[in-house]
């Protein structure tokens, strides 16, 4: 056994151990978005005052080993005004990047209070498809005990222990949520073992809750957070269509009326979560999440130390702008400097690319599957974290929103969490939202090819 100094802390590791290990059981936070390959370098740490890749460093001696523990901090949108009452239950959104609770009163239908935390499960990937492949070698209980011990801490935060829960979340992780082998959604024809709500004790999952029920989705890529995010932003008028663009981990679309739903999922996330960007991060301290006329602001005001996803729109659209980057996405220089040890590469622009053309091919897809305009649109609502934060007129400028509808957009804040509340509070019929749902396959789309391409340019 050797001496493994964490942060001051001492744990013993085995000869052999991978360290990334070791600091996932002490409880450290660090993120591996590659899931383990080597190839993101997101999980750096000092190992005797040298950097190395936590994820391929081998245990053979005693080490000291300092690194940041990462917090995410993430906006819900929730108003927390309700007073605290004795008819009280929780609602939980399980996000593939962070966990959102609220202990909602059933009196008032609001909530008292909110509290977030990094899920736990980024040490295995920064996508769903690293947690199926996680679990499909490892199983599921790696996956669901580190996720479990987390929310139990918010539901102590909140004092809330014994309660009644509702919980929203992607397929996947409502899957390792509740124990469930997602490995099958992984290969095709990638079916889930379940999309329906289902009913459990906490104490069977070892959750310090009562009664627990998952939200019912549509399809393994369009989950529980979809269904939830229909619930909040409601039905629109007669003769029109809402469109809800969930711009998290995985970029999840719905275009709904009030007799049909049409989802898709756009694979995008990762480029805004900062996973495939040289200098990028998700919204924790130091990330860039403001740039204006080569101004900059970070989370938490602090010296910059990566961009996360609404800084890169922002820089993208400025350079852009100034001509620095052509409308093709070439840029002449290597690399752009932001900040001192923080820059734009020329790689992160063309991951951009491919991330916006996406997300604004699949809404226009969409449009064009339903035999519909942007006129019957009654409004576009941007939904996750990255709604809180987002300069709306630079992602249409950069093409990854639909100009057509930019004075129609509107933030939603986290739509999972707060439809799940709505859902609490007024016991809504979610399957008006679940038995016209359709799947488009984007990878069968020939309109989608098509757009995709000619979107790539700015």
């Amino acid at each position: 056994m050797h001496k493994v100094t964490l942060n001051n802390s001492i744990i013993l590791a085995p000869d052999g151990a991978l360290l990334s290990d070791i600091i996932m059981q002490s409880g450290g936070r660090i993120a591996h978005p590659c899931g383990g390959k080597g190839i993101c370098k997101k999980c750096l740490v000092k190992v005797n005052g040298k950097d190395e890749l936590s994820c391929r460093y081998i245990i053979r001696s005693d080490i000291t080993v300092t690194f940041d523990n990462e917090d995410i901090i993430s906006e819900t949108g929730a108003d927390e005004s309700a007073e605290k009452t004795e008819n009280l239950c929780l609602a939980l959104d399980i996000g593939t990047t962070t966990l959102a609770l609220a202990l909602v009163s059933h009196d008032t239908g609001n909530i008292v209070r909110a509290v977030t935390r990094t899920n736990p499960q980024r040490v295995f990937g920064a996508d769903v498809m690293s947690r199926i492949e996680y679990c499909s070698k490892n199983g599921v209980d790696l996956l669901q005990r580190p996720l479990i011990d987390v929310i139990n801490y918010m539901i102590a935060e909140l004092g809330a222990e014994g309660l009644d829960m509702l919980v929203s979340g992607n397929v996947t992780m409502l899957h390792t949520f509740l124990g469930v082998d997602c490995s099958s959604i992984g290969v095709a024809p990638y079916t889930p073992a379940f999309l329906e709500s289902r009913t459990v004790s906490g104490g069977s999952l070892g959750l310090n809750a009562g009664e627990v029920t998952t939200l019912p989705s549509v399809h393994s890529f369009a989950g529980a957070d979809i269904v939830a995010g229909m619930n909040f932003v409601g039905l629109p008028k007669k003769g029109k269509y809402n469109l809800l663009v969930d711009l998290g981990t995985n970029a999840e679309i719905v275009l709904f009326d009030e007799g049909s739903a049409l989802c898709t999922s756009a694979a995008a996330g990762p480029c805004f979560e900062g996973a495939n960007i040289s200098c990028g991060m998700s919204a924790t301290e130091g990330a860039v999440y403001s740039y204006c006329n080569k101004k900059l602001q970070t989370v938490g005001n602090v010296p910059a130390k990566g961009i996360c996803g609404t800084g890169l729109v922002d820089i993208i659209a400025e350079l852009v702008r100034d001509g620095t980057v052509d409308e093709t996405g070439y840029m002449e220089c290597d690399t752009f400097p932001i900040a001192e040890g923080v820059e734009i590469t020329q790689a992160d622009i063309r991951e951009y690319q491919i991330a916006k053309s996406a997300v604004y091919s699949a809404i226009v897809t969409l449009i064009k599957e339903k035999g519909i305009t942007f006129s019957d649109i009654e409004a576009m609502y941007i939904s996750g974290g990255f709604s809180a934060k987002i300069n709306v007129e630079n992602a249409v400028f950069t093409g990854l929103l639909p100009r057509e509808l930019e004075d129609r957009c509107i933030a939603a804040g986290n739509s999972s969490l707060l439809g799940t509340v709505k859902l609490a509070a007024e016991k809504s019929d979610l399957s008006q939202f679940t038995r016209n749902a359709v799947y488009t396959d984007l990878s069968r789309s020939a309109d989608f090819s098509d757009l995709f391409i000619k979107n790539m340019k700015f």
